[in-house]
C-alpha cells in the first residue's frame, strides 16, 4: 500500500499500485453511497433544525433589505481599508477610527443588520460543531464522546475546540 501524508484529505486518498504501476483507489468518498446517503440525511437534519430555519429567515430578510446590505458593505470595505492601511505600516488617524466605529455602531443598532449578523454567527457555530465531530471521528477512529472533545486544546486560551 502507498500512503500519502497530505493530512485528512489523503485519508481516503489510500492508494494501491497494481503491477502496471497505476494507481487505484481502494475508497472513493465521493461515491460511497453509504457515506452519501448518511451526509444528505445530515445534510436533512441540519435543513429541517428550526434554529437553521430561523436563520435562513433572517438572512433572506437581509437579503430583501438594501439599507441593511449597504450598512454592511460599507462597514466591511471601510474594515477592510483600515486593515490594509495598519498592515502596511500606516498608522490610523482618530478621525478614521471614530468614522468607523459609528458605522459599526449604525450597523448594529439596524435590526436587519444586527439580525443577520447574528445568523452569520450561528451558522459558523454550526458548521464548526460538524467539522469539529467529522474531523475527531477520523482521528479518534470511534464516535467521540463530550470528553474528547473537553480534552483537546491547542493550550491556554484556546477556543478552537
Amino acid at each position: 500500500m502507498v500512503y500519502s501524508s497530505g493530512g485528512l484529505g489523503d485519508f481516503w486518498g489510500v492508494q494501491q499500485a497494481n503491477p502496471l504501476g497505476e494507481r487505484l483507489f481502494i475508497m472513493s468518498v465521493a461515491t460511497d453511497p453509504v457515506l452519501v446517503e448518511k451526509t444528505r440525511v445530515l445534510c436533512q437534519a441540519i435543513l429541517d433544525n428550526p434554529v437553521f430555519l430561523n436563520v435562513q429567515d433572517k438572512v433572506n430578510t437581509f437579503m430583501a433589505h438594501d439599507q441593511a446590505q449597504a450598512l454592511y458593505r460599507n462597514v466591511r470595505q471601510k474594515g477592510e481599508e483600515l486593515q490594509q492601511k495598519q498592515q502596511s505600516g500606516q498608522p490610523l488617524t482618530d478621525a478614521e477610527i471614530d468614522a468607523f466605529e459609528k458605522q459599526r455602531e449604525a450597523l448594529f443598532a439596524h435590526p436587519v443588520a444586527r439580525e443577520f449578523i447574528d445568523a452569520q454567527e450561528t451558522l459558523h457555530a454550526i458548521k464548526k460543531m460538524v467539522t469539529q465531530h467529522v474531523t475527531k471521528t477520523m482521528e479518534l477512529g470511534r464516535m467521540p464522546s463530550e470528553a474528547d472533545f473537553e480534552a483537546t486544546s491547542c493550550g491556554s486560551g484556546c477556543h478552537c475546540h
